[in-house]
């Protein structure tokens, strides 16, 4: 009652599956339950998705093999692609650097031939510069600036550009580089570390490069205020000479082509302080010439320091007491007094010579003479070569004469001339030629 109870609430049992299996004599069953078909149908599902699965594989795996390999090529590629970059980049880099260092070098190789350019003037410019010295032509502001070529060689080597800018640089916020920097005339930058190794030795070089302009275009404005006093001075020696009769082309030309040749050279170029130098060695030539003539003449006093008791012209004759003429200039000067050379010259005369007494005859050149008479004693003989200043006798009361003192007279081509334009020119000389 109770089961049937049962079938009427839940349904109709089913009834359970048997397998029989007959072998044979032998008979075997088996209980199929639900639990194990359903067992049975998982395990059938779960294959038939395995085997759907590894179909899907093995059909899309050529596919995926193919992305993984193009993923990867790609990859390689993006590598290859970046470390070329990175290869180029640093060929530019590499390729800047060989280009600062050869522009630096060449900046280098610039400097210093200007620099020897302005050390080689040197040898030239001092003996110049010890002329004009010499001829006191040195002006006030001091002498001018040069640079001496150092003790050794220096040129720029093929790896030494850039440790030369660095020292340059770096010399420029130091004391003692800048002291030697500043004999040069430089100048600091405002910030020499700015922009690359090649700009910051453009601007440097370009910097020291004017510096150097302004020491040449100082020595040339010197070397031409030198010109300018020594032709000056020159022309002032030139004025008193020719007041005076000397010619003047004979003064400038003696000795100017006596000694002298040599195989024939092009001459120099005509650059700004070449040209500079050699007017100033003109200058000094010219100077010097008029100086060596103006102290070759009669333009001393022969006796510092003694009166003069006659001068030249018409006066009473002391033994006729008539009218004559006076050729000379007369000093008064005791017995043993020394008598000294007007001008430069050789000794044509020495000895008694009637009126004059003991007398000395000096030529000097371009048709003067001068004559010293009464003197007690004669120190020089004919020929000798005198200088301005010599002593050449004694003062004394010898020939045609009233008391000791000396007769001086200047003769040009044998005629007796004034011996006080002489001795005025000679005054105004003496501040020209010393």
């Amino acid at each position: 009652m109770a089961e049937k109870t049962a079938n009427q609430v839940f349904g109709k049992r089913r009834q359970e599956h048997i397998v029989i299996l007959a072998s044979g004599d032998k008979v075997r069953h088996m209980t199929v339950r639900p639990w194990m078909a359903a067992i049975a149908v998982c395990f059938v599902g779960v294959m038939s998705l395995g085997y759907l699965g590894a179909t899907t594989y093995l059909v899309f795996r050529d596919n995926l093999i193919g992305a993984s390999m193009a993923r990867q090529a790609r990859m390689q590629h993006e590598y290859e692609d970046r470390i070329a970059a990175l290869r180029a980049q640093v060929d530019r880099v590499t390729s800047r650097q060989l280009l600062d260092q050869q522009v630096v070098e060449e900046k280098v190789d610039q400097l210093l031939e200007q620099q020897m350019a302005l050390a080689s003037r040197h040898g030239r410019l001092d003996a110049l510069l010890d002329r004009a010295a010499a001829a006191g032509q040195l002006p006030e502001s001091g002498p001018v600036p040069t640079i001496k070529p150092g003790t050794e060689d220096k040129q720029a080597s093929l790896g030494g550009g850039f440790k030369a800018i660095e020292n340059l640089l770096g010399g420029a916020k130091s004391a003692t580089s800048g002291a030697k920097t500043a004999a040069l005339g430089y100048v600091p930058l405002t910030d020499p570390t700015s922009g690359t190794v090649a700009d910051r030795a453009d601007r440097l070089f370009s910097h020291m490069t004017l510096s150097l302009k302004d020491i040449e275009q100082d020595q040339i404005d010197r070397i031409e205020r030198l010109t300018s006093g020594a032709s000056e001075t020159a022309e002032k020696i030139s004025g008193i000479l020719m007041r005076n009769g000397i010619p003047l082309d004979d003064a400038t030309s003696v000795g100017s082509s006596e000694g002298i040749g040599g195989p024939y050279v092009a001459p120099r170029s005509s650059e700004p302080f070449n040209t500079s130098l050699n007017e100033l060695d003109a200058a000094l030539s010219r100077l010097e010439t008029m100086r060596d003539t103006a102290k070759r003449l009669p333009f001393a006093n022969p006796a510092p320091g003694k009166d003069i008791t006659s001068r030249f012209g018409n006066r009473p004759d002391p033994f006729l007491g008539r009218l004559a003429m006076h050729a000379g200039i007369d000093f008064r000067s005791p017995v043993g007094g020394d008598i000294k050379s007007t001008g430069a010259g050789k000794v044509i005369a020495a000895g008694p010579a009637g009126g004059y007494g003991n007398m000395v005859e000096i030529d000097h050149g371009f048709g003067l003479t001068t004559r010293y008479g009464h003197m007690s004693r004669v120190l020089v003989k004919v020929g000798d070569e005198v200088a301005s200043g010599d002593v050449i006798g004694l003062s004394g009361s010898t020939g045609r004469s009233t008391g000791p003192h000396l007769h001086y007279e200047v003769r040009r081509n044998g005629e007796a001339i004034d011996p006080m334009r002489f001795l005025n020119a000679g005054m105004k000389l003496t501040t020209l030629i010393d």
